[in-house]
C-alpha cells in the first residue's frame, strides 16, 4: 500500500468481509453485499513500531474484539471497494494518531500573580459571609 505516511502497511495483513449495509439505497441495499468489515492482528504485524503498536492498543482498545484483532467497519458508500477503502483510511487515521510520542507534561508551579488572586478571592468570599453575619435577625429581641 503505497502512502505518503511514515509506515507501510501490508494489506496481505487485513481480512475483509462483507456483508448486506444499512440505510439508503432503495433495493440495492437488500442484494448487495457493501458493507466492508476490516479484522487485522496488529499485535503481530511487522508493519509499525512496538511502541506505536502499545499506544494503538491502549487508546482504541474498544476496537479489538476478544482475539485481539482490531475492526474497522464502514458502510458510508454504496460500493464495496469504497468501503473498503474507507476503512483502510480510517485505520492509517487511526495509526496517525497514536504514531508521535506523547510529550511528557512537565509539572509547574503557580505563579506569585495565581497565589496572591487565589487569597484574594479567599478574603473576599469570607468578607462577604462575614457582612451577612453582622446583620443577624434575632426574632426574640424587641424594642
Amino acid at each position: 500500500m503505497k502512502t505518503s505516511r511514515p509506515y507501510q502497511l501490508n494489506e496481505e495483513e487485513f481480512s475483509f468481509q462483507f456483508s448486506r449495509s444499512s440505510g439508503a439505497g432503495g433495493q440495492n441495499v437488500n442484494k448487495v453485499n457493501s458493507k466492508a468489515e476490516l479484522r487485522w492482528e496488529i499485535a503481530q504485524t511487522a508493519s509499525l513500531p512496538q511502541d506505536v503498536i502499545q499506544r494503538f492498543m491502549s487508546r482504541y482498545r474498544n476496537r479489538l474484539d476478544a482475539d485481539g484483532l482490531v475492526v474497522v467497519v464502514s458502510e458510508r458508500h454504496r460500493d464495496r471497494e469504497r468501503n473498503r477503502a474507507d476503512c483502510i483510511e480510517k485505520l492509517c487515521e487511526w495509526i496517525d494518531s497514536v504514531w508521535e510520542k506523547p510529550k511528557p507534561r512537565i509539572k509547574t508551579k503557580p505563579t506569585k500573580g495565581s497565589k496572591r488572586r487565589r487569597i484574594q478571592d479567599k478574603r473576599h468570599s469570607g468578607e462577604k459571609k462575614r457582612e451577612r453575619a453582622k446583620f443577624h435577625y434575632d426574632p426574640t429581641d424587641e424594642d
